[in-house]
């Protein structure tokens, strides 16, 4: 008889669905409800394909831009945010749009409006063609938001003026990286002005901070989620920062390299924030299936989070 090795599966916890990202789903949920299929959806909802193709076999429509949907069917905008001139198109054309913008994402844009109304140039730390960063830097006109990927960038920044500047960032970051390039200006720009509160989110800092805990005691990560979620591809490059030698990001349990994992006896696992908990229990019983397998919970931090729905949706809403 054959005796299958032994192998401890590491769970980061928290993982997957934050608040933002349930909130924009139930919302594409309750619009089929409430208005019927088609919905449509400028851009991915969130960024999970699973996530994205069990809406669509429902009824809801993804389209690039606004210009792709019809005047008289209801469009949504995604958890990412959107530039002003999106919902300002959609009110001129009179179309019916509900906004399911992450309210930590729309903090952002709050934070940055007012700066703006205070004199001051924005930088935001971010990724450039993400939406999320395309979303913030729309909310305020052209050259009003200069945008730095890296610490080198900062020594290429040409400001207006450098006592009238604050920085902003994109909720999905590292947070250690981030950290870097927030000192970088500050060193450069010491007047720079920067958020109360930190702008990377609670979901992105806890998995990021659940994935430093199990690494030391692991051979190997995997990261469920998406190639373009970048709190997902976030979390990889903390695995390896943190010195997992092996760590991957999967869409789901047909994408594990087992080859690349034959001789270790310990993974950790997690999943990025848009990644439903459904494929962590795939990827599971595929580790389980071939492996005598032994689960470990790390668990790091609870999250009690949620965020209501936009009136429009509620029970009683006309």
């Amino acid at each position: 008889m054959q005796t299958t090795p032994p192998l401890t599966l590491y769970l980061a916890a928290p993982r997957g669905f934050c608040a933002g990202v349930d909130r924009a789903i139930k919302i594409v949920e309750m619009a089929l409800e409430k208005w019927g299929a088609p919905v449509y959806v400028r851009h991915e909802i969130v960024h999970n394909r699973h996530v994205v193709d069990g809406l669509r076999a429902k009824g809801a429509v993804f389209v690039d831009e606004l210009e792709a949907c019809p005047d008289d069917r209801p469009v949504i905008f995604s958890a990412h945010g959107v530039p002003k001139a999106v919902p300002a198109e959609a009110a001129r054309r009179e179309m019916l749009y509900v906004d399911a913008t992450c309210p930590l994402v729309s903090k952002v844009h709050i934070e940055a409006e007012r700066h703006h109304a205070n004199g001051l140039q924005m930088v935001m730390i971010g990724h450039a063609g993400h939406p999320e960063t395309e979303g913030t830097m729309g909310q305020l006109p052209p050259g009003e938001v200069l945008l730095v990927e890296t610490v080198a960038d900062v020594a290429h920044l040409e400001v207006r003026d450098p006592d009238k500047l604050a920085f902003i960032t994109q909720t999905t970051l590292s947070v250690d990286d981030t950290a870097d390039i927030v000192d970088a200006l500050r060193v450069r720009f010491p007047a720079i002005i920067g958020p109360r509160k930190e702008d990377i989110c609670y979901a992105t800092t806890n998995r990021q901070a659940a994935v430093k805990a199990i690494a030391p005691d692991i051979d190997a990560l995997l990261v469920i989620g998406a190639p373009n979620s970048s709190n997902s591809q976030r979390l990889v490059e903390v695995g390896r920062a943190a010195g997992c030698g092996y760590a991957q990001l999967v869409q789901r349990a047909a994408d594990i390299d087992w080859r690349a994992l034959e001789g270790v006896s310990a993974v950790g696992l997690t999943a990025g924030a848009s990644a439903p908990e459904e494929l962590v229990e795939e990827v599971i019983d595929a580790f389980a299936a071939r492996y005598d397998l032994k689960r470990e919970i790390v668990e790091t931090a609870t999250e009690d989070v949620e965020f209501k729905v936009p009136r429009v949706l509620r029970a009683g809403a006309a």
